[in-house]
């Protein structure tokens, strides 16, 4: 089975080797058809990496380190700083 991935926005890292990543995501409303944002909340492990927050990284699931936290950070993405091109 392939482990899912998901690229976010860290919004949160106070836990040690944690950090809260936002996930967004789109659906279609089953009536109206109209696409819709749902955001979601995935607690990540770090590898030992500093990230700060409002930085954009790729998760992906691993298996359960502890009761809520069942993905690890793969990359950083995209640092506070940078400039998206």
């Amino acid at each position: 089975m392939a482990r899912k991935t998901f690229i976010g926005k860290v919004v949160s890292n106070k836990m040690t080797k944690t950090v809260v990543v936002e996930v967004e995501r789109t659906i279609k409303h089953p009536v109206y058809k109209k696409l819709m944002r749902r955001t979601g909340k995935i607690k990540a492990d770090t590898n030992g990496m500093e990230i700060a927050e409002n930085v954009t990284v790729k998760i992906e699931q691993s298996r359960p380190m502890s009761k809520g936290k069942n993905f690890k950070v793969i990359e950083i993405i995209k640092e506070k700083g940078e400039k998206s091109s």
